[in-house]
């Protein structure tokens, strides 16, 4: 194991949602107040939201930049259809469920694109620095989609579709999602320097505490349920690998470098531990957490960081040698 690896499990993030799930295996009565819970939720969407549109006004606009948001945008978007698929089929899942699981392949996992990025640079592929704007702008897309795939289009609980719309477009999680992109987008380096101290400062430890709620509830869930079957863990190792191979293919396809290609990759394998759950917590709350959360954080996050980023940056490197070649002998 290396040391970014080591580092990445040796987190107080990731410990935290371990101590989580040791105490409620433990039988303890540790437990975060559902206020408190609901204002961490609020808290993070707000700062990821923030911090992604500062992030794209930083980097600005190019065609290459162009390129890979829109992969990354549809990736977002349509990865859910696919997953919901697998999930409700392969998967046995039932509606909600499958659409609050697909949400979290759909988007992204920070801490695993921020693993990327270190491994491709010491292997000389850095990515371009638009791509945290392009992560930034996948956090949001697939929470749409897996609100509409887990509402069924209203078709069976006699909501019309332009109301399910509604309540998907303006829901408070999409709202305060896409309001703070859209601040941070506004407002920009500068402007976010007068909040930086709440939104930066904190983050980590608010997100250690969300992550130790996440891990009493999910242990508690899965002990009552039992939910987790041989089925969904088949699905959260191939769900990766598919994604990943898939939005390789299409980056190095779109003409984006070896380091670029193979982090739209990661992100397009990666599962969302953060964004999504606190968005589920409030859009879902009949989904269970016991579900998504272990099929993201333990079993899809340590898959990605100990094997699926090494196989990601091969196909880069190999797709994007053989397209220059190829481009050359012409």
């Amino acid at each position: 194991m290396d040391a970014s690896t080591l580092q990445t499990f040796t987190s107080p993030v990731v410990l935290f949602f371990v101590l989580g799930l040791l105490a409620a295996f433990a039988r303890s009565d540790l437990a975060i107040p559902e206020a408190l819970a609901k204002g961490m939720s609020l808290y993070l969407m707000a700062a990821i939201g923030l911090k992604g549109g500062v992030a794209v006004s930083k980097s600005g606009i190019d065609s290459t930049v162009l390129i890979a948001l829109t992969l990354g945008i549809a990736a977002s978007f349509l990865i859910p259809f696919f997953a919901h698929a697998v999930l409700k089929g392969f998967g046995k899942l039932d509606r909600i469920n499958a659409g609050a699981v697909a949400a979290h392949y759909g988007s992204v996992s920070v801490v695993t694109f921020v693993t990327a990025v270190e491994i491709l640079e010491a292997q000389g592929k850095p990515p371009g620095g638009y791509m945290v704007a392009v992560m930034a702008a996948m956090e949001t897309p697939a929470i749409l989609t897996g609100l509409l795939l887990a509402r069924g289009m209203g078709s069976k609980d006699g909501q019309k579709p332009s109301e399910l719309l509604h309540e998907v477009f303006f829901n408070a999680s999409v709202v305060l999602l896409l309001g703070a992109f859209a601040i941070g987008m506004i407002s920009g380096t500068e402007g976010f320097g007068d909040v930086a101290p709440f939104f930066e400062a904190g983050f980590k430890g608010v997100l250690c505490l969300f992550l130790l709620d996440m891990g009493l509830i999910a242990a508690r869930r899965m002990m009552d349920a039992r939910a987790i079957t041989w089925r969904l863990i088949v699905i959260a190792i191939g769900l990766p690998l598919i994604n990943g191979a898939i939005g390789t293919t299409a980056a190095a396809l779109s003409g984006l470098d070896v380091g670029s290609a193979a982090a739209l990759g990661v992100l397009c394998a990666s599962a969302s531990y953060i964004a999504v759950p606190a968005a589920m917590r409030l859009a879902l709350p009949e989904a269970d957490p016991g579900i998504y959360l272990t099929m993201s954080l333990s079993i899809t996050f340590p898959f990605n960081i100990l094997i699926n980023i090494g196989l990601v940056s091969a196909l880069a490197s190999t797709l994007v040698g053989a397209l220059s070649g190829a481009g050359g002998t012409q």
